[in-house]
């Protein structure tokens, strides 16, 4: 197993403090890197293991925060906070760009080889960077379905690979059918694979209410109608998004 070192960072966006997550593979080279958006409940110790097992593959990961260091229990917090987001593109891109720009300064980061992949909100914040324009490698979003505005799909300058559960009634078939009217149209390089069986979230195991992944399958947070674990699923997912950001990220 490679030596993964980690630290916190702090940084400003949206108006808050963000706590977010770094971690970077043994050595002292530059190394391409990867930004990683967390489910709306925000940035807990799952999404910081994402990152440091990128690290372990040799990536520079930095796993941002949503809420200024919150993670939500409730799914009532959890959408008074993340609807009006997910309704503002610019404040997607506020915190997308804030984050970017911590990976950036890094002196471990490859500029040219960056790459976001995001779940649910997270997934929809690596979205918006790639319609504002910024030069990735490639995006990949877990349930991040989000289309944007008119027109601005055709900003994508990467391949966008998308990935939702079968059975998500949050993601449901006309949200698949109209992402992938908006990639097409816009000429974008874009794969939707469809899990079957898979619930929202099905990526995300269990936890407690502290964020403490649980051993086995049972949730003692609470939990929106039509969320739920697919360990099958999930790690075909991860696969998934591990094979894209080999494919994309290698030296051009």
């Amino acid at each position: 197993m490679t030596t993964v070192t980690t630290r916190s960072v702090e940084y400003p966006a949206d108006g808050l403090t963000m706590v977010g997550h770094l971690a970077f593979p043994a050595g002292t080279d530059r190394r391409p890197a990867v930004l990683i958006g967390p489910e709306g409940p925000g940035l807990n110790e799952f999404q910081r293991r994402r990152a440091d097992a990128l690290a372990e593959l040799g990536y520079v990961a930095l796993a941002f925060d949503l809420h200024g260091g919150r993670w939500f229990t409730e799914p009532e917090e959890m959408l008074a906070r993340c609807l009006p987001l997910l309704e503002s593109p610019e404040r997607m891109r506020d915190i997308g760009h804030a984050a970017l720009d911590v990976l950036r300064a890094e002196p471990r980061t490859d500029p040219d080889r960056i790459a976001a992949v995001g779940y649910g909100t997270g997934g929809a914040v690596a979205l918006e960077l790639g319609r504002a324009g910024v030069a990735l490698r490639a995006i990949a979003t877990v349930n991040g379905l989000i289309t944007g505005r008119a027109g601005e799909a055709a900003n994508i300058r990467c391949p966008v690979w998308a990935g939702v559960g079968s059975e998500d009634p949050i993601q449901p078939p006309a949200h698949r059918d109209a992402f992938a009217a908006e990639m097409q149209e816009a000429g974008v390089d874009w794969r939707l694979v469809v899990y079957g069986g898979a619930l929202h979230a099905f990526h995300h195991p269990p936890t407690d209410a502290d964020g403490t992944v649980r051993a086995d399958e049972t949730y003692e947070q609470t939990v929106l109608p039509g969320v739920g674990h697919h360990p099958r699923q999930a790690q075909r997912a991860w696969d998934d998004v591990v094979r894209l950001l080999a494919d994309e990220l290698a030296p051009v």
